[in-house]
């Protein structure tokens, strides 16, 4: 009865552990390589196509949900939310850099933590330089501790321009010096042309013309090679006002009309807004338009300057929004585990019960065991000494059968010796009735000295009758030897 009760326990804990190692670990694919590779080619797409880069991290974002990938899932975050800067949208990449870090901050990638932070910084940079150079530099701190010199560059890089955008110009040329070192040492080519545009434009604003010309037409060159479109059209904006201020006007020209080409392909509201401003600078120039261009110049400085205090405040609302988001989550979160913790626990003590009774039962009939294994060993050892005394009485059976045997072999032996003594004894007097009695009718002999002779031969043959008796009859008086 209680192995019939145990079996079923058994089952059913096997099937609740089952159950609550199912719900613990959800099981994680193996096919991650391919959800890297997407996020690598939408990233490399940055410069050149930032809406391929978009399309391509969604696929990425999908497949790396589906495998349960979390670095996977935090990097094709952070690659939407590069793709909608560069299509200034920074509404929506706000909103994926944010997510991407809660996914870097939970596996505790540190490398990824310093790239989302560089990135959210750049959403700064256009609108309120101090928050950039806040985020700036803490990155710069991660890619420090990680020892990466690439991304120690990039921090650098970035913080360069938000000081360029301070006009703080030292600090964003030492900055960009030791950027530069750092990506000529890693080979990075791409952060390199950005690191020449970028001196290019210092090199502007502090009015050293032919400097800035050089290293922009270096920049121009080597991101043209690499079909970095959104480089060149950065690039030809700063080239065309070099060649404006030193009054070549073919050539302002020329690259304008190049950049916009770039700028068609790229199809960004901001680059193209900066065209848009370029041209008007271009016409002043070349038609003089002075009073015009001065008032639209200062009405686009006016709406900049409004768009820049809008474009920030909306920023770090939805950066608040996108915490307090988060933390709703977390709070949700506390209380699905909190409720998840007490179904385990539940489920835990429901397994400890009936472990319990599975371990009663099991030291019960192991007890029960023991004392029926003892029982049977006594009775062993019962059955063991009476087979001794058995074999004792067996072997002590033989011997007085074998005894027996050999007496009645002695007394056949005697029986048949007196046989034939007897028979030796009784048949000659016998002998001697038949031959007197013969005599006797043949009148050859007295009768009465046959009868004397007759009496003699009775005589002789009861003798031999008394003697042979008195011989078997002392023979059966004679004890066997035996040990009983």
């Amino acid at each position: 009865m209680k192995i019939i009760f145990l079996r079923p326990c058994l089952y059913f804990i096997a099937l609740l552990l089952t159950f609550i190692s199912v719900k613990a670990a959800p099981i994680m694919g193996n096919d991650t390589n391919e959800v890297k590779k997407i996020n690598r080619q939408a990233f490399d797409n940055r410069l050149t196509n930032p809406k391929q880069t978009i399309i391509q991290a969604r696929k990425a974002l999908a497949l790396a949900e589906k495998l349960e990938f979390s670095k996977g899932v935090a990097e094709a975050n952070r690659e939407l939310g590069i793709g909608y800067y560069y299509i200034n949208q920074p509404d929506s990449a706000i909103q994926y850099y944010l997510t991407a870090k809660k996914f870097y901050d939970d596996t505790h990638d540190l490398k990824g933590q310093s790239r989302v932070l560089n990135n959210i910084g750049n959403l700064y940079r256009e609108t309120d330089y101090d928050q950039a150079i806040v985020y700036f530099k803490e990155a710069l701190n991660v890619a420090k501790a990680l020892k990466d010199d690439d991304l120690v560059a990039t921090c650098y890089l970035n913080l360069g321009t938000a000081y360029l955008k301070k006009k703080s110009y030292t600090i964003a040329l030492d900055d960009y010096k030791q950027s530069y070192d750092l990506f000529t040492k890693t080979k990075n080519d791409v952060l390199i042309i950005q690191c020449l545009q970028n001196l290019g434009v210092i090199y502007y604003e502090k009015h050293e013309l032919d400097t800035a010309k050089a290293l922009l037409l270096q920049a121009n060159q080597r991101a043209i090679e690499r079909d970095l479109n959104s480089t060149v059209a950065g690039t030809n904006i700063t080239l065309v006002r070099i060649f404006l201020a030193q009054g070549q006007f073919e050539q302002a020209k020329q690259y304008y009309n190049q950049g916009q080409t770039y700028v068609d392909i790229l199809k960004t509201d901001r680059m193209q807004h900066d065209y848009k401003f370029l041209r008007y600078e271009m016409l002043f120039k070349l038609k003089d338009y002075k009073g015009a261009l001065e008032n639209l110049r200062d009405i686009y400085k006016q709406d900049s300057t409004s768009y820049i205090q809008n474009e920030s405040v909306r920023l770090t609302l939805r950066e608040a929004g996108y915490k307090q988001n988060e933390q709703d989550q977390k709070n949700l979160q506390i209380i699905a585990q909190q409720k998840y913790s007490r179904t385990l626990f539940i489920a835990s003590s429901i397994v400890a019960a009936l472990l319990a009774v599975v371990i009663f039962l099991l030291v019960n009939n192991v007890n029960r065991k023991a004392k029926i294994n003892k029982h049977l060993t006594e009775l062993n050892e019962q059955i063991s000494e009476q087979k001794e005394n058995l074999n004792q009485i067996n072997h002590h059976l033989e011997e007085i059968i074998d005894e027996r045997t050999k007496d009645l072999q002695v007394k056949n032996k005697k029986l048949a010796d007196y046989s034939l003594h007897l028979s030796h004894q009784i048949r000659g007097p016998i002998a001697t009735l038949k031959g007197l009695l013969n005599l006797e009718r043949d009148k050859l002999i007295e009768q009465e000295e046959c009868i004397k002779l007759m009496n003699k031969c009775v005589s002789d043959i009861d003798e031999n009758i008394i003697d042979m008796s008195g011989m078997l009859h002392e023979s059966s008086k004679v004890k066997p030897n035996t040990k009983a």
